[in-house]
């Protein structure tokens, strides 16, 4: 078995602890869309100053849904959705040092 000192162990004591703090992460995707209103005399009739649709893109019971996002929400549900990202990395990093700490007790004979 590996010693306390080991820096593998370390670094994945320190991956797994930092998880709590993404408690508060969202899946999928932020998406900022650019569309018009529909109203004739709007600046944005004409098609080139469209207006700003802030929304994520989610899977919900296994379909993709898109869900709309009032702008003064949208800088706290980025960094959310960032939090997803930093999960699957440290969720990634976890398992690479558990397969390689369970290939080397395996080769050790200790499985």
């Amino acid at each position: 078995m590996k010693s306390p000192g080991d820096p593998d162990l370390k670094l994945r004591g320190r991956l797994i602890r930092s998880l709590g703090t993404l408690r508060e992460m969202l899946p999928g995707s932020f998406v900022e869309r650019k569309r018009p209103c529909g109203r004739p005399n709007c600046h944005c009739a004409d098609g080139k100053n469209l207006h700003s649709h802030l929304q994520i893109s989610v899977l919900v019971d296994g379909k993709p849904k898109a869900l709309n996002i009032p702008a003064e929400l949208a800088v706290k549900v980025r960094e959310k959705i960032e939090m997803r990202r930093r999960f699957d990395s440290a969720s990634a990093a976890i398992c690479s040092l558990n397969l390689k700490r369970f290939l080397k007790e395996k080769q050790d004979g200790r499985v």
